[in-house]
């Protein structure tokens, strides 16, 4: 898919994440971590930018996703410094799942067309893909990011209400 569509699978997958954290009292949270998943879901595109990796491949897998959870962990942590361990963790854990749910949301965005993923990679290069519409299809990849919007609304709404 392209940059509507992956923004809207992110938006749609991190929706439930957000709506506990508004629920919880953590609406800055909540806003930041959405902020960061929309950052990090192009992310396993910039695979595109070189000739060392071919497209739709480690970048493309959930070993990559791991990585960007414990890159986005370790980001997280001098945030949490100042009010004590607990929060460290908190932000550490947080900081995983955003990393991970972004990557996650670019593979499934991207399964759905025809060249599909391999999100076993290195582990095998089976190809996963729902042939269901081509990546440059605008009206789909609108689709996707309205979707996307509605449900992070409804979440924060739907957060608010039970604070």
């Amino acid at each position: 898919m392209h940059r509507p569509g992956h923004y809207g699978v992110a938006l749609a997958l991190y929706a439930p994440l957000g709506y506990a954290l508004v629920a919880a009292g953590q609406s800055t949270l909540a806003l930041a971590g959405g902020l960061v998943t929309l950052a990090l879901t192009n992310l396993p595109d910039l695979d595109g930018k070189t000739d060392r990796l071919q497209h739709r491949g480690p970048t493309h897998s959930l070993v990559f996703a791991l990585a960007v959870g414990v890159l986005a962990a370790a980001a997280a942590v001098p945030f949490g410094f100042e009010a004590g361990p607990v929060a460290v963790l908190r932000l550490a854990g947080l900081g995983f799942a955003v990393g991970v749910l972004a990557v996650v949301a670019h593979l499934v965005a991207d399964v759905i067309n025809p060249m599909g993923v391999r999100p076993f990679w290195p582990f095998s290069d089976r190809r996963f893909t729902f042939d269901l519409v081509l990546a440059n299809d605008r009206a789909t990849n609108y689709l996707l990011f309205a979707v996307g919007v509605t449900l992070a609304v409804v979440a924060w709404v739907l957060g608010r209400t039970t604070a």
